[in-house]
């Protein structure tokens, strides 16, 4: 999922990129080849903090895989459908109080 940002700065990147899709961003930037694993795949992008929502609420990238059903994976479409309902768990969760949604508006 993705957000298009304020338009004042011609420098920010064109959208704001959030659970699977911020994921899928840092990946194609990395070298990964599959099958991985997990504990490879944390070394390999130095266990980043993936946002998860506009609001900007994260999940390492550990604590996701370790959500995860797997820990083993073939393909990076594999390692998304994987990681997809532990990333839209933790955006469910985080904006469930009324500061999250608040958050989310802006």
């Amino acid at each position: 999922m993705g957000v298009r940002p304020p338009q004042d700065d011609a420098d920010e990147p064109e959208s704001l990129a959030f659970g699977i899709a911020a994921l899928a961003e840092r990946l194609d930037r990395a070298d990964i080849s599959y099958p991985i694993g997990s504990a490879e795949l944390v070394r390999v992008l130095d266990d980043p903090e993936i946002p998860c929502d506009p609001a900007g609420n994260g999940l390492a990238l550990s604590t996701a895989l370790d959500r995860a059903d797997q820990d083993q994976f073939d393909s990076a479409g594999e390692l998304h459908d994987a990681l997809h309902p532990v990333f839209e768990r933790h955006r469910r969760s985080s904006s469930t109080g009324i500061l999250g949604r608040l958050r989310s508006l802006f």
